[in-house]
């Protein structure tokens, strides 16, 4: 299932405004608060959907029956551009587990590149709700290559939950064909319909790790 949230008209459209306007990105730590609350209102998109229990609590006056999430929530990002976002999510998400993978493009002639993924930090997944977050879906390789790691050394989760903040077209169909239907939801705030020869998505925002945290080398 697919979730775009920009199609209603809602606060998160301001948000997603800011972080695309080249004047306002000037501001990284505009825009890394901008990303954080595009993950704070995913989340509360996502908490919609996960299973519920019911719990008595006691009051000062007597005693009230609420519904608390009973999933087992993971969130897991790709460093360093996922952080603010996965920020975003764990404000929500404030007791769940946390893992963190280190994925790079590693170039070669002609502008193409393989994605190598060297470091993951997780807990078991198996059974569990994983929450894979990172603010761009360009190609999906990266997310894939990242969803099969994590995986293959942590177990299956029971659903993941992908989240973008801007996908293109072409790496959601791509995540779509190479993720397990049955048990995977991919939300984004916004679709865009083009890529660059470098994997950039267009309009986009441009690197979102440079925005957030400065140019590398």
């Amino acid at each position: 299932m697919i979730h775009i949230l920009n199609k209603e008209n809602t606060i998160l459209n301001k948000f997603l405004s800011q972080i695309r306007d080249k004047e306002v990105q000037k501001d990284s730590m505009r825009f890394r608060r901008n990303i954080e609350r595009i993950g704070e209102i995913m989340s509360y998109e996502i908490s919609k959907t996960l299973n519920y229990k019911s719990r008595v609590v006691e009051t000062p006056l007597g005693e009230a029956v609420v519904e608390e999430i009973a999933d087992d929530v993971v969130i897991a990002t790709v460093l360093r551009a996922g952080l603010p976002f996965h920020q975003g999510f764990l404000n929500y998400f404030d007791d769940a587990s946390n893992a963190f993978v280190s994925a790079y493009r590693k170039s070669s002639k002609g502008g193409k590149f393989t994605v190598k993924v060297e470091y993951i930090s997780s807990c078991n997944l198996e059974g569990k709700t994983l929450l894979l977050v990172d603010p761009m879906l360009a190609t999906g390789t990266s997310l894939v290559l990242v969803y099969e790691a994590l995986v293959e050394k942590c177990g299956m989760p029971a659903h993941t939950h992908v989240a973008a903040v801007i996908a293109s077209e072409q790496g959601m169909d791509y995540a779509v064909k190479h993720l397990p239907a049955k048990t995977t939801t991919i939300w984004t705030a916004a679709l865009d319909a083009e890529l660059t020869s470098r994997s950039y998505i267009v309009p986009g925002i441009g690197d979102a790790g440079d925005l957030a945290f400065g140019e590398k080398l």
